[in-house]
């Protein structure tokens, strides 16, 4: 097959389907060539009027030269001087002194790349948690009016994915927020850890700086404080090499993949609830389950958010390996890594979080199917509750144990060897040695007795817990979410 010229057929050339099939247009702009010089020019803009405050030589009218051409690039320019010189910033200096020929002295003056490019870095990330933050707070927000809603209703609990005691649709709910509440949490937290690397020169020595203002270490603190501020951030690092440590990309991506695991666990509950038709993600009307079944209704968001969560968790391991092997004051093999690995991880997470708001918002419960599964297992999960009745109408407490043994293993026969219904307690009131108790057997059955306080700690988790750490993030909850391709 031939290929085609890329610039004749957009389709000729891969594109990665984090953005071109998933990810939300902001996350998307969040990691974009645009995004990402507009804001170095923005970082030389700052660097300049700090140093203009500080009493280097700048002008007004270089200042208002460079403001005015923020987002004026030429990327095609760009491209051929990146081309020619084989150094991006030198390439993007030299683009921005064209159209700012008054202030193209003063352009990055004592910088080092890794000043608009660690900060810009920063920058993104700092951006990249903002967007990510209300995503997971709606995510679960409507979680959590979903366990308020099926806080009563009682389900067969697993362990082992084997049957045990009752719990609730809403508290097995609430498991899920937990997990996504630690998540946000944790992302706040490497949200406001995260540092300005600020204005250090090439080795973090602040050597150019300390020259340009003649020895005045005062005005070289000031610089990297004003420029701190001006691009948004409380404080920087206080010490760095050429790079912010390496190991700052390691606690950013560690609470994305933990995120990941979060969701991964969550949307495998709702695939093995599909399988047992209890609980469905939602499924539009004409949507095909399988090419060749046309009865399936496979949870296919659910799928995509475990296949992709599977990727996110991965994706710190390129931090980890990057930070061990940095050399002294920086080396360059981080580079290509990080422009693959930290986009993708909140591309990734975006993706996940915008998909299980769409499944959240419209999970579809079976209380028939969840109904009829607890009749299968409680008849044995109650014969405890029948022996204890049985005993206080007179009856021996080891007699009673050995009536049920038998009877309850010939109902087990029936179950697992003729594929029929629990009968048990059909047997037990057939049996003329539990008529003392028959009238009670109906209560002694009611599911939601055997759910302990399942529906008070739905309630109180949700007010003193969920609720409280929502509030931040009320005016960003909106509304549904369509689902992308």
């Amino acid at each position: 097959m031939a290929i085609p010229a890329a610039e004749e057929d957009p389709m000729a050339r891969y594109r990665s389907p984090l953005v071109s099939r998933y990810a939300s247009p902001e996350m998307g702009f969040n990691f974009s060539e645009r995004k990402k010089f507009g804001t170095w020019r923005r970082l030389w803009l700052y660097l300049a009027q700090a140093e203009k405050s500080l009493g280097l030589p700048i002008t007004d009218e270089q200042i208002q030269e460079m403001e005015a051409n923020l987002d004026n690039i030429d990327f095609a320019m760009a491209a051929e001087e990146e081309k020619k010189l084989r150094h991006d910033v030198m390439a993007h200096v030299h683009t921005f002194a064209h159209c700012c020929p008054k202030a193209a002295a003063i352009i990055h003056l004592g910088a080092t790349s890794c000043y608009v490019g660690d900060n810009t870095d920063l920058i993104v990330l700092r951006d990249g948690f903002n967007l990510l933050l209300p995503k997971l707070a709606r995510v679960i927000s409507r979680l959590a009016d979903f366990a308020e809603k099926y806080a009563d209703m009682p389900t067969l609990g697993f362990t082992h994915y084997q049957p045990a005691q009752l719990t609730t649709v809403g508290k097995r709910c609430c498991l899920w927020i937990q997990d996504l509440c630690m998540d946000l949490q944790n992302l706040e937290r490497a949200r406001d850890d995260l540092r300005f690397r600020g204005v250090k020169g090439t080795t973090g020595t602040q050597a150019s700086f300390l020259q340009l203002f003649e020895g005045d270490h005062s005005k070289v603190e000031e610089l990297d404080r004003l420029v701190t501020a001006k691009a948004g951030f409380k404080r920087s690092y206080m010490v760095t090499g050429q790079t912010y440590s390496r190991k700052v990309d390691i606690e950013v991506l560690s609470v994305l993949a933990s995120l990941g695991a979060s969701i991964h666990k969550i949307c495998t509950d709702i695939r093995l609830l599909a399988n047992l038709k209890e609980i469905e993600e939602p499924f539009e009307k004409e949507q095909i389950g399988s090419s060749a079944m046309p009865y399936k209704r496979n949870p296919m968001r659910s799928e995509r958010c475990c296949s992709l969560a599977r990727h996110l968790m991965t994706l710190v391991l390129d931090p980890l390996q990057t930070a061990s092997v940095q050399w002294f004051e920086r080396t360059l093999d981080d580079s290509a890594n990080r422009r693959v690995c930290l986009a993708e991880a909140f591309l990734t997470a975006d993706i996940i979080l915008s998909t299980l708001q769409n499944i959240s918002e419209g999970l579809v419960v079976y209380p028939k199917v969840i109904e009829r599964r607890i009749q299968q297992e409680l008849p044995f999960m109650a014969t405890e509750n029948i022996i204890m009745a049985m005993v206080k109408a007179g009856g021996n407490r080891q007699d009673c144990h050995e009536k049920i043994r038998v009877l309850s293993q010939k109902a087990a026969a029936v179950v697992k060897q003729e594929g029929g219904d629990n009968d048990f307690i059909d047997r037990v009131r057939a049996d003329s040695y539990f008529a003392p108790i028959h009238k009670q057997l109906e209560s002694l059955l009611d599911p939601s007795s055997f759910t302990g306080r399942a529906p008070q700690q739905v309630a109180k988790f949700l007010k003193q817990e969920v609720r409280p750490a929502l509030d931040p993030y009320q005016n960003k909850m909106g509304g549904k979410i369509e689902l992308a391709l």
